[in-house]
């Protein structure tokens, strides 16, 4: 940092001059293909949007180190792309004008510091998308080259620095999950006798029934598949709330499971009242049941990877796929006493906050170090404007 400030206050002493792409960068959209025309034996990916290929193709139109951005889909999003490629007509590819003036991997940078911006000036037509107009007029800041250069050198090495930490991260955090699984299938499975009590589900739960007014509820508490977190990590908010009708009514303690690809492994333990679709199960434990087995350890035993694969096996339907409601119901449980239960859900809310807790535990701390580059990358991509 202190090396870029050196350079911008000896050689940029009346601000930094503003540009628009098109009077620097060459702003053209890629060539549109269909999924027929792709397989996944060709040798170049082919890109639309995001960092994942749509297909493969036996050409390519685009060269190697190539900033996009894309038009429809996630408009606004950018992308820089190390190996040949096609690029579909769905983004733009955006190539300096004279490296002279312009480089090409610092255009990158400026661009993805301003990616949230690029994105606010999507249009609200129906497909939403990023205008050609908008993109050509976009500014960036300009300086001098060697601070261009030095720029590059710094978010390159923080960049290679922070992948190297997050696979590390993520490593620990997968590693983490697998002895999570390991104890959540030993404790619930192999309970030591004489607690070895075999019940079906539907013995000492049910479906709701209830019902609740849509007009009741708001992006916290209406509950859809697609707010479901998959992977055991419980749910977020909303962007969709239903306006008329009704939904599932569910209660503190109930447990929510995502009923539509079952394979994804979506559960909540509800912490509040609200609504939920039809595609979501609202298991509630009948009120004889409330003294022999507690809502955590239900959900726990419910949050596991035997009853997913059952949930799964039992699936019927192609692409999407959804759980037999009957078939859930059969579902063997263990119910030791209270005082294990309660033992065994201390253990696993343990790993569970550390494994899945989004604002604890390791994937804070991958959040962090996320926030952390994007923090120098604005510093060092923030400029005064020349008069």
């Amino acid at each position: 940092m202190n090396q870029i400030e050196k350079l911008i206050a000896e050689m940029c002493t009346g601000g930094v001059e503003f540009k628009a792409l098109r009077e620097v960068a060459m702003v053209r959209r890629g060539k549109r293909l269909t999924k027929r025309q792709l397989s996944h034996d060709s040798k170049f990916p082919v890109y639309s949007g995001g960092v994942t290929p749509m297909g493969y193709f036996d050409q390519f139109n685009q060269p190697a180190n190539t900033v996009t951005v894309v038009k429809y889909g996630t408009a606004g999003f950018v992308n820089y792309i190390e190996q040949k490629f096609w690029a579909n007509d769905v983004c733009y590819c955006i190539k300096p004008k004279d490296p002279r003036e312009l480089v090409n991997k610092y255009l990158f940078y400026a661009l993805k510091n301003k990616q949230d911006l690029i994105k606010s000036l999507v249009t609200d037509a129906i497909p939403a998308h990023l205008p050609t107009a908008v993109i050509n007029n976009f500014k960036i800041p300009l300086p001098p080259l060697e601070i261009q250069h030095a720029i590059v050198g710094i978010l390159d090495k923080f960049t290679e620095l922070e992948a190297e930490l997050e696979a590390e991260l993520e490593a620990e955090l997968e590693a983490r999950k697998k002895q999570y699984q390991y104890y959540r299938d030993r404790l619930l499975n192999s309970p030591p006798p004489p607690y070895d009590i075999n019940v079906k589900l539907r013995d000492i739960v049910s479906y709701s029934k209830k019902r609740i007014p849509a007009s009741e509820l708001d992006q916290n508490s209406y509950v859809g598949v697609a707010n479901l977190l998959p992977e055991m990590r419980g749910k977020t908010d909303s962007i969709y709330t239903p306006e008329t009708g009704t939904c599932i009514k569910y209660e503190t303690g109930d447990v929510l499971i995502g009923n539509i690809n079952p394979y994804l492994k979506k559960i909540w333990l509800a912490t509040s009242t609200g609504g939920a679709s039809q595609d979501v199960l609202v298991i509630r434990l009948n009120d004889c049941n409330l003294t022999s087995i507690t809502p955590k350890y239900l959900y726990h035993t419910l949050a596991s990877d035997d009853f997913f694969a059952y949930q799964t096996q039992h699936s019927r339907g192609g692409k999407m796929p959804r759980g037999d409601k009957v078939a859930i119901m059969r579902y063997p449980i263990s119910i030791p006493p209270l005082e294990v239960q309660q033992e065994i859900v201390t253990i696993l809310d343990r790993f569970d906050a550390l494994v899945n807790d989004l604002s604890h535990g390791l994937p804070a701390e991958i959040t962090a170090r996320r926030k952390q580059y994007e923090y120098y990358r604005d510093r060092l991509l923030t400029f005064k404007e020349a008069e």
